[in-house]
């Protein structure tokens, strides 16, 4: 018998939707489970830590171990750890982000660091800004988790990591170096993390943009679920078009 594919599976609009579990959600990680199949939730969002989206999807009603959870923090981490171990930076975040570079070893300072960072927060200010703006300008390389416009909120839409990032680069002159999807480099760090290899590997995801693209351009098979924020008729704009595509991972044979 074939051994299982490896999945990579986007989390908000195919997963979730907010806090509500999309059905079926939860019998497509059951099947994956007792397939014993390799998998990681996925999600550009550096805003929580594996151990707080487990408690999210817990509430929601599916049960995921926090080691299957991979986020653009993570890949941010990772990458930082291959370019410059143990080096220095300053962070615009929140405790995904700061957690992760803390467990790659990294030290979060102002004072003349390698890396100025820029993730998702709550609670960016003017203040944090305008010093990443200087150190940037002062030498500093910038990296972003995700180069998203816009996301989610309890009101409705609020800027993201990308808006934030474009603002920065403004001021300062320097292009950030985006980690999160579409870079295939998320991608490949999650293969690795699972030991997966992308010709036996599929990408999950609500979104032609990101997921879909990113699957592709790593190699892997794509599937796009109509749960999120792509419809049907939208597929056929693009030059490039997913495996398959399904109503929702309900429809998914693993």
């Amino acid at each position: 018998m074939q051994p299982p594919k490896s999945y990579l599976i986007d989390l908000d609009g195919v997963l979730v939707t907010g806090s509500r579990i999309i059905p079926g959600a939860d019998l497509f990680i059951r099947r994956l489970n007792e397939r014993g199949a390799r998998y990681l939730v996925l999600t550009n969002n550096s805003l929580y830590t594996p151990a707080d989206l487990q408690h999210r999807l817990r509430v929601a009603g599916i049960e995921i171990a926090a080691e299957h959870f991979y986020t653009s923090a993570l890949a941010t981490a990772r990458f930082l750890d291959s370019q410059r171990p143990h080096g220095t930076a300053f962070v615009v975040g929140e405790a995904g982000l700061t957690t992760a570079l803390h467990s790659v070893g990294y030290i979060l300072t102002a004072h003349e660091p390698d890396y100025v960072v820029l993730g998702e927060t709550n609670t960016y200010s003017f203040e944090q800004l305008t010093l990443a703006v200087r150190l940037i300008r002062a030498g500093a390389r910038f990296v972003a988790t995700n180069p998203d416009p816009s996301g989610p909120g309890e009101g409705g839409l609020v800027p993201a990591c990308g808006a934030v990032a474009a603002l920065i680069e403004k001021a300062s002159g320097a292009s950030p170096f985006f980690i999160g999807k579409p870079n295939p480099l998320m991608m490949r760090t999650a293969l690795r993390y699972l030991d997966a290899h992308s010709e036996n590997s599929v990408m999950v995801g609500d979104r032609m943009d990101t997921d879909m693209v990113a699957g592709i351009e790593s190699g892997m098979e794509t599937i796009l679920v109509l749960t999120g924020v792509t419809r049907r008729e939208m597929v056929g704009r693009f030059a490039y078009q997913p495996h398959m595509i399904v109503n929702s991972v309900a429809d998914i044979e693993v």
